[in-house]
């Protein structure tokens, strides 16, 4: 093979889907290629074309556009133009033009099925919808290596060996003491006529018998915990770990179609893999100071490194980390009150952006605000709450939480007032029905309560969701913001790159990837009024309201979940290496298979922008 082939097949074996293929098929496939240039603005495909061809670029830009002459793909290095050789590929109806001076390597559509016939692998690359192959990266990413066992997939039936201890509530606690020390448990289950009603632990019987001076013969049903949280059988083991964290209990009794299963401890999943990271939200609990509470929080970039290293998703991810900085959060709102004394009117302490939505990683700033009881008096309570929040907002700044760019603090005054104020903000952002508006409202339908009064959020939540449902125009408004922010459609030179600055050639995962699907699934859940916050959580609500098809949020969560991960790993590499970790990956750092499940990606989140464009009509508001 002379020195020309020989550098066409190397190209090939580095491209998608070439690199599918075996050597023989490899060395075999330079002869049957032609080679066209194509000068900038020349049609595309060219319009004296012999025969139908698959295009391969290897140098130069295509692009493609529709009838509105809207841009809708764009070809580089390396990418292919199949679309001749598919019969009922839409993209054969687009309009296509080389805009730049271009070299293209083409192979007959014969070749192609020859090749496609010979080589499953090879044809899967044709025949797999956007979906599936989503689908598949996805599982690709879960699968790569990694360090410890896989507490991330693992299932709590797996963790829940020996048969239930249970007893009934008229049980004393003397005999419910000696049944646990008999039966070596730190938890018993209580059942009445075999449905569970309470659960006690030795910890209740420390805190809640011994120490409030309870007599041992009174029935367990005095001290038992009666709201419970359970899993089931098929409950991952990190989410049950999570739920362990967020409500700071170490038994979850697990609950299947015959009733009471078992129940797993903290000590047991730290027995299957070892997680103590997660438990620097135990530490938090224990911190007297903002000093004490900023040592807690340095846990955080290698609790990152450490969950990405065991195989954790962006969803899996975004649980933990917000879960310790909920945990924070309450940890300062409590020694705020220690310093400034019990809170003079009811309040509730809530958080909005990736904390809000439970989507953090270690790279995240602070949005937050209070909403205050109506019996707030300014000027008797408006400085023990402008002193509390300055208290909190500082410390979250210490912990690496920088403030928010945008002031939404708890410590701008206008973002800490009583309910009925609140009432109003909505009130003129819904029915003022302009975009400056929507984009303020944006910033406040993430926000989830943290610590107080839940029932002053959970009734502006209600009434917040069921106006904005009714609202076509002010969701129109909110769709049109939505869209502002489009996903790259390729890897060009500087098509998608940032020009110049701190991040020169590279792109920002977040902005281009991340947010479009974090503002998507917010106004799918706004249309069905869902009250759901997180990202994926809104996703799966908003198909099961059809408000969005199900393989619209198949195909939406996959790319969340990918991009996510890939930014995820990213941050996790940075620092691993010494690194403040940010959101900007260049093309060098991702591999071609990463590069290809990325604009499949993009393609996706691309469809649904287009659809919901269409749906709201969104031009009529630029």
């Amino acid at each position: 093979m002379d020195v020309e082939l020989i550098e066409i097949r190397e190209f090939l074996a580095s491209h998608p889907p070439f690199d599918q293929l075996t050597d023989e098929a490899l060395d075999r496939l330079p002869k049957e290629l032609t080679i066209r240039y194509l000068r900038r603005g020349t049609p595309f495909p060219p319009q004296d074309a012999e025969c139908a061809c698959l295009y391969i670029v290897r140098k130069g830009a295509v692009e493609l556009r529709n009838t509105g002459d809207e841009l809708i793909a764009k070809f580089g290095e390396g990418d292919v133009y199949s679309s001749a050789c598919l019969p009922h590929d839409p993209a054969r109806n687009l309009i296509g033009a080389a805009v730049e001076d271009s070299l293209f390597y083409l192979l007959p559509c014969d070749r192609l099925q020859a090749l496609r016939d010979a080589d499953q692998e090879f044809n899967d690359y044709f025949t797999q919808s956007i979906s599936t192959r989503l689908r598949r990266a996805r599982e690709i990413q879960q699968d790569s290596p990694r360090a410890g066992g896989n507490l991330m997939t693992v299932e709590i039936s797996a963790l829940t060996g020996r048969s239930p201890v249970t007893a009934p509530p008229d049980t004393t606690i003397q005999e419910a003491a000696q049944l646990m020390t008999r039966e070596r448990v730190s938890a018993l289950l209580i059942t009445d006529d075999r449905l569970l009603v309470g659960i006690i632990t030795d910890r209740d019987l420390r805190s809640r018998c011994i120490a409030n001076g309870i007599s041992c013969t009174q029935p367990v049903s005095e001290i038992m915990t009666r709201n419970l949280h359970k899993v089931t059988p098929d409950t991952p083991a990190f989410e049950a770990l999570i739920s362990m964290t967020r409500y700071n209990i170490h038994h979850l009794p697990v609950v299947g179609r015959d009733g009471v299963l078992g129940v797993v401890s903290t000590t047991d999943l730290i027995r299957y893999q070892s997680a103590n990271a997660i438990y620097s939200v135990g530490s938090v609990r224990k911190c007297q100071s903002v000093s004490e509470l900023v040592q807690a929080s340095a846990e955080l970039p290698e609790l990152q490194v450490q969950l990405i290293a065991a195989g954790a998703s962006a969803y899996q991810l975004g649980q933990a980390i917000s879960a310790v900085t909920d945990a924070i959060t309450r940890r300062l709102i409590e020694l705020a009150e220690t310093q400034f004394g019990p809170a003079p009117v009811s309040y509730v302490w809530v958080a909005g952006g990736s904390q809000g939505r439970r989507e953090q990683t270690v790279h995240s700033d602070q949005d937050n605000a209070l909403i205050l009881s109506d019996d707030y008096q300014p000027h008797l309570h408006a400085y023990y709450f402008e002193q509390l929040a300055q208290f909190v907002t500082d410390g979250l700044n210490a912990c690496g939480y920088y403030n928010c760019p945008g002031g939404i603090m708890a410590s701008n005054p206008l973002w800490r007032q009583p309910w009925q104020t609140w009432r109003k903000y909505f009130d003129d952002w819904i029915m003022r029905v302009d975009r400056k508006a929507a984009m303020l409202a944006t910033n406040f339908f993430d926000m989830r309560a943290i610590h107080g009064d839940e029932m002053l959020f959970a009734r502006l939540h209600a009434e917040v969701l069921h106006q904005a449902r009714d609202n076509k125009i002010f969701l129109a408004y909110m769709a049109t913001n939505a869209l502002t922010t489009r996903p790259p459609l390729g890897f060009f030179r500087n098509f998608v790159l940032i020009s110049d600055g701190d991040h020169a050639n590279s792109f920002d995962l977040k902005l281009r990837g991340i947010l479009p699907v974090i503002n998507l699934a917010r106004i799918y859940a706004l249309t069905a009024g869902i009250p759901e916050i997180n990202t994926v959580e809104r996703l799966k609500a908003a198909a099961d309201a059809h408000s969005l098809s199900q393989e619209g949020a198949d195909n939406l969560e996959d790319a969340f979940e990918f991009i996510g991960t890939l930014r995820a790993r990213h941050q996790a590499q940075q620092i691993k290496a010494g690194e403040k970790p940010d959101n900007y990956v260049t093309p060098e750092e991702l591999s071609t298979l990463e590069r290809n499940h990325l604009k499949d990606a993009f393609s996706a989140i691309s469809a649904l922008q287009t659809a919901m464009a269409q749906r709201y009509q969104t031009g009529r508001f630029y």
